[in-house]
């Protein structure tokens, strides 16, 4: 089990794709800091995250430099993976595995010397606030789709890893409730990195990483200034989401008075 409170990150500075030195000093990511990577596609931002993943010693392409709490991270945390702090969920994460969901959870938590059997339900139970297609603890991790498969492993990473820090890569693309998955992270004191072009997701964290040619461009730190952006952006993705669900199920979306009683009570402006 991790000491949350122990874990501070920090990135250092390294190369645009020009060999040109990042603009910033240093970023500090703080228990339970939130921070969105946006910038257009090859800007650099999966590889902004990967190089958080491995903890890189300026022994990548970019030249950045990941210290935990202030110092080089030991052998321990880079080499072991249970004990890193860091866990990576992509877009494309496939779990190849042929195991039910239960005994791929039983495993994982055997593995995190961790003998709480309540623990497998109370993460699938989790994982189902997430997406939209319920997943039962007998279906194969090699049937679940997409948003199912992201969703069983953020809940894994939250309540059987325990992981402190949970780099999210795109993972809006999966279907999955982005506004439970933040409000989740921030129960339980998670610090959280998304890789994201979605603006829900880049207006509700604490600082927003600006990405170029390879390089951080710029870190933003809103504060209040976007809060009414932000009502209106959480509204809409409200009002997606359970059209979403209702298209998912079945239903034809013809009553005008229905939909606009959905866009009155996601607080979407008719």
């Amino acid at each position: 089990m991790y000491d949350e409170l122990a874990y501070e990150l920090t990135v250092l500075p390294g190369t645009n794709k020009d060999g040109e030195k990042e603009g910033f000093d240093r970023i500090i990511i703080r228990p339970g800091d939130t921070l969105s990577i946006v910038g257009a596609t090859g800007s650099g931002k999966s590889a902004f995250v990967n190089d958080i993943e491995v903890l890189a010693q300026n022994d990548t392409v970019t030249g950045r430099s990941i210290l935990i709490n202030g110092e080089e991270p030991s052998e321990d945390l880079v080499r072991d993976p249970a004990k890193k702090p860091i866990a990576l969920i992509t877009q494309n994460t496939r779990v190849i595995a042929d195991l039910t969901v239960a005994r791929f959870l039983a495993l994982h938590m055997q593995a995190r010397d961790t003998g709480a059997q309540s623990l497998i339900a109370r993460t699938i139970d989790l994982a189902n606030e997430f997406t939209g297609e319920k997943i039962a603890e007998s279906m194969r991790m090699t049937a679940l789709s997409g948003g199912q498969t992201r969703s069983i492993l953020i809940a894994d990473a939250i309540l059987i890893g325990q992981t402190p820090i949970l780099l999210l890569d795109e993972v809006e693309n999966a279907g999955i409730n982005k506004e439970r998955v933040v409000s989740c992270i921030r129960e339980y004191k998670k610090s959280v990195i998304f890789v994201t072009h979605d603006p829900y997701l880049a207006l509700i964290t604490d600082k927003r990483v600006i990405m170029k040619n390879g390089a951080v461009a710029g870190v933003l730190e809103p504060g209040d200034r976007e809060r009414a952006i932000l009502q209106t952006v959480t509204g809409m993705d409200a009002f997606l989401w359970e059209l979403r669900e209702k298209i998912r199920g079945g239903e034809l979306i013809s009553d005008p008075v229905e939909a606009q009683s959905t866009r009155k009570k996601a607080g979407v402006p008719a």
